[in-house]
């Protein structure tokens, strides 16, 4: 659930008004996201995970491709220097910027601010090793391409695609609210997960500061946290991570998919590059803050032959726990995965996907607790004997530390919220 600003129209009617109404909040679709019935080929944007504008499995409706002939060279919104303003949008830097390639018009990252009811979220997976969650913002910039939130900006009448990572949501209200949670009688205190389903580090986070402002709610309560980033973003956070972590409060995670740069660049196109993922772990560890390292997701034949390498590579740099998760592709991850396979590795794009169906009982995707993280069959086995084998040569832990929970003390309520003292009680 979520509430705007009644003063700020709803998000899902922005594309029934016009520009001029959403303040340059443009919803004119990626005129290269036509169906892939339709002969234009897909291009690949620099600074863009998706090639295209999948339509969500909620769109309200669905039209015919045609070719008009602008193909999208007529210089619209898409052409736009920066960020939009968004009905309220917070104040962000200009995206896209050195595009040198032409052959498709550069997209801007449109981030509108949003006032939620609630921030935590809480789940009952049974293979998810936290159960209280808080995501300051919905969509991603990072773009990658493999995210497994992606599917949630179908709920908001949006693509999964390029509106996902171009069509940014802050929540603005979110340490507001947390910390009435947080001063509820029944509050049990338990570990927070900062930035699951989106990275809470995203580039507009510099900006925004709304997981900046969290934090401070939690390290004022001494509130448990846990961090998982791609981001570099995180060293800026040092001054309540590193205090919080010496009363066990805090613990971190990197997430490193590869170490190699070219990938990574199309993989996760706005996320920090591998070397300097590897610079963050180390400050966050000379700091005293513990560190994880996430290799996730392991791709066959792209991500996978670095598995042990960046294993090395992150104990070296001073991780303590690591993790690996086998490439999920729920709902429309799958065609989005697929159209980016075949825009940079067409060579070997059939033989990927050969390989994920032979570990997910020869589907695209199976969500079965049990296997979803993992993966089944004898290439899943082999996959992790070389995790394990690996990480216990190099001397890694397989979870998190247990957080201190006892510490916590609800936020001392706001002066307007104190009673009068020049009125007399009833008791």
């Amino acid at each position: 659930m979520r509430r705007t600003d009644p003063a700020r129209p709803d998000p899902r009617s922005e594309g029934r008004r016009s520009e001029d109404e959403r303040g340059g909040y443009s919803r004119e679709r990626d005129p290269q996201a036509l169906p892939q019935s339709a002969p234009r080929p897909l291009q690949a944007r620099k600074g863009r995970g998706a090639v295209s504008n999948l339509q969500g499995r909620f769109a309200r409706d669905e039209r015919e491709a045609f070719d008009d002939g602008w193909s999208g060279e007529d210089g619209g919104a898409d052409d736009a220097p920066g960020r939009a303003r968004a009905g309220g949008a917070v104040a962000a830097v200009q995206a896209g910027a050195e595009d040198a390639s032409a052959a498709a018009p550069r997209l801007v990252t449109h981030v509108t601010e949003e006032l939620a009811r609630s921030v935590l979220t809480r789940n009952a997976s049974p293979d998810i090793p936290f159960d209280v969650s808080l995501n300051p913002y919905r969509g991603c910039e990072h773009g990658c391409i493999y995210c497994f939130a992606r599917p949630t900006h179908a709920y908001l009448d949006l693509s999964p695609g390029l509106d996902f990572e171009t069509r940014l949501y802050a929540k603005v209200n979110a340490a507001e609210q947390l910390r009435k949670t947080l001063s509820r009688p029944g509050y049990r205190c338990e570990t927070i997960a900062l930035g699951v389903n989106t990275d809470a580090y995203q580039p507009i986070e510099r900006t925004a500061r709304v997981t900046r402002e969290v934090l401070e709610v939690l390290h004022d309560c001494h509130h448990p946290v846990a961090l998982i980033t791609k981001s570099s973003l995180i060293e800026r956070d040092i001054d309540l991570l590193a205090p919080m972590a010496a009363r066990r409060l805090a613990v971190a995670a990197v997430t490193l998919t590869t170490l190699d740069h070219d990938i990574a660049r199309t993989l996760e196109p706005r996320a920090a590059a591998p070397a300097r993922r590897l610079r963050t772990i180390r400050t966050l560890t000379d700091a005293g803050i513990p560190v994880g390292v996430s290799v996730a997701p392991v791709i066959p034949f792209i991500t996978e032959p670095d598995l042990e390498r960046v294993l090395e590579a992150a104990r070296e740099a001073g991780a303590v726990y690591a993790n690996y998760i086998v490439l999920r592709l729920p709902w429309e991850v799958g065609p989005l995965f697929e159209e980016w396979l075949q825009t940079h590795f067409p060579d070997r794009a059939e033989r990927v996907m050969n390989r994920v169906r032979e570990m997910r009982g020869g589907k695209d995707y199976d969500a079965n607790f049990a296997t979803r993280m993992r993966g089944s069959g004898i290439w899943a086995d082999l996959m992790r004997q070389r995790f394990y084998k690996a990480a216990q040569r190099l001397g890694f832990r397989y979870h998190r530390f247990e957080l201190d929970n006892s510490q916590f003390q609800p936020p001392a309520p706001p002066p307007s919220a104190a009673p009068d003292a020049r009125q007399g009680s009833l008791f």
